[in-house]
């Protein structure tokens, strides 16, 4: 191609590119008033021409342009990202309560996905995928270095297909193999009981659009025709999703008009203040036939539970009810993702999440990094912490707490500790086995609350102990035949090189190897 026809296709892609950023928020250009770099995209045009004429392969003018919009969001925070079409219907799936595949929430880390949270009652989960879990092998293809859009393309598929995945845990000294069939994915994302001494119990797994109606449906069912002694609201490894449902959630228990979250950015569009609303009548939540919320709601005693899985739509809802006085937290700190990300549509099935703002608790705080403090710290089994997981600090390129200086290390430190030493006993969130969930009832019967118990503390770190020592005398035994059996010469040491032997060294060159005298 020559150099004039480069020149013409670059001018034209400048404009192509134009048209893309004044579609994408030239009005947000125009309000900082800084004009388009028309240089740089001159620039980029001239490579996209290069690639494009010259590379070894033939890359298509799509991908090329797929790659270089998700280069825009390498060294941005690590929830703002490039939506292709795949990605795009599968958040819209995710929303609006049904996708294909396995039934987990990843992200990234150490270039290999993660997951985030598994969601209930999907194959997943069934199958024990846990928060945390490093993600290594997808069908023994190596996910190092596999983007998060093509990890996600290989586990989602046709319902029956299988699946098998190599996963590394933190505390297993081996990767762990799971075989797993797909199914669709239809979460509920609401689920409740009536525990013993007439106390509810419901649990939040994500905030989607039919969140507030499917509680409101829920807490009506569970207690009909009077008021619960005492309520628990279990928001563990809730991993947030619309803030129109944590709004919505939020103004169950709030009186209308109660400061729920505001959000402050860089324009002005970003900075707003959301306040609980009636969930009845013109200006209230559309509940469908969820029916008109109880009365008791707003004044049932209550108890949220959060741990480290419990992120954005869930911080704001513990933030507003803990700053409000509504309600009690228990559990352990929270993950600390405070952003606001806006999905800003590009066409009919592609889009970009960008983060816009910070949101803050009514009363001012900045939960980025820090999350939300529990009133009383529980931990997650009465032998101690199960999960040494990432936090929202732990990620690469994290947005900073603007109010970061009055954090001090005993904030992080006070929920980090007593670790279960040894095999960790899962157990079901609601189960009979949820020392967390049995804390929240003692708090709503006035008995006290314990961080964890103190006698199986012991005895897991007993337990670990005699493994530990068990191991050590396994390894000298086999180190160490018995006196009783004959034992073998050692075996002679040999070296790869001759100490005494004449060593050829060779030096490496454009020409090949040549032979240094």
């Amino acid at each position: 191609m020559s150099t004039r026809k480069v020149r013409s296709l670059s001018w034209i892609l400048v404009g192509f590119l134009g048209g893309i950023l004044v579609s994408l928020g030239i009005s947000a250009v125009a309000q900082r008033g800084e004009p388009l770099p028309l240089k740089g995209l001159q620039q980029f045009a001239n490579v996209f021409g290069a690639i494009k004429s010259s590379y070894v392969e033939p890359v298509s003018d799509q991908q090329l342009i797929d790659d270089a919009i998700r280069g825009l969001f390498a060294d941005l925070d690590p929830h703002s990202t490039y939506l292709d079409e795949e990605a795009y219907k599968q958040m819209q799936d995710i929303t609006r309560g049904g996708f294909g595949g396995l039934g987990i929430e990843i992200g990234t880390e150490d270039g290999m996905p993660k997951v985030i949270a598994p969601i209930e009652d999907t194959p997943a989960a069934r199958a024990g995928i846990l928060t945390g879990d490093l993600i290594t092998r997808i069908d023994d293809e190596p996910t190092k270095g596999m983007t998060l859009t093509d990890a996600v393309k290989k586990m989602r598929g046709e319902p029956g297909t299988p699946i098998d995945l190599t996963i590394q845990r933190a505390g297993s000294p081996k990767p762990l193999q799971f075989h797993i069939v797909r199914e669709m994915i239809k979460t509920r994302s609401v689920r409740g009981k009536m525990l013993a001494d007439d106390i509810a119990y419901v649990r939040v797994t994500q905030f989607q659009d039919r969140t507030t109606s499917d509680l409101v449906r829920m807490l009506s069912s569970l207690s009909p025709k009077k008021a619960p002694k005492g309520l628990i609201l279990d928001l563990r490894n809730d991993p947030g999703g619309l803030l129109d449902g944590a709004i919505g959630v939020s103004s169950l228990f709030l009186e209308p008009g109660s400061l729920v979250v505001s959000t402050k950015g860089r324009i002005p569009s970003s900075n707003e203040e959301f306040y609980a609303r009636s969930l009845s009548g013109v200006h209230g939540f559309g509940l469908g036939d969820a029916g008109q919320p109880p009365a008791w709601t707003r004044t049932v005693p209550l108890v949220v539970l959060v741990n480290v899985g419990s992120a954005s739509a869930s911080e704001i809802v513990a933030g507003a009810l803990q700053d409000h006085k509504r309600a009690r937290i228990l559990g352990n700190r929270t993950f600390g993702k405070g952003s606001v990300q806006s999905v800003l549509q590009l066409s009919d099935d592609t889009g970009i999440k960008l983060t816009t703002a910070r949101y803050y608790t009514p009363s001012g705080r900045s939960i980025q990094l820090t999350g939300v403090v529990p009133d009383q710290l529980v931990d997650d089994s009465a032998a101690g912490n199960l999960f040494q997981l990432q936090r929202e600090v732990d990620l690469q390129h994290h947005l900073e707490n603007q109010a970061d200086a009055k954090r001090t290390a005993g904030d992080d430190k006070a929920v980090e500790d007593d670790f279960v030493q040894g095999e960790i006993k899962m157990f079901e969130f609601g189960g009979e086995d949820d020392w967390q969930l049995r804390q929240a009832i003692n708090a709503l019967q006035g008995r006290p609350v314990l961080k964890s118990d103190p006698v199986q503390v012991r005895e897991a770190r007993a337990r670990a102990e005699a493994e530990d020592g068990r191991t050590a005398v396994d390894s000298q035994e086999k180190a160490t035949p018995a006196a009783a059996e004959p034992t073998a010469p050692p075996a002679e040491k040999k070296t790869l090189i001759d100490p005494g032997a004449a060593v050829e060294r060779y030096r490496i060159t454009p020409q090949g190897l040549i032979k240094v005298q």
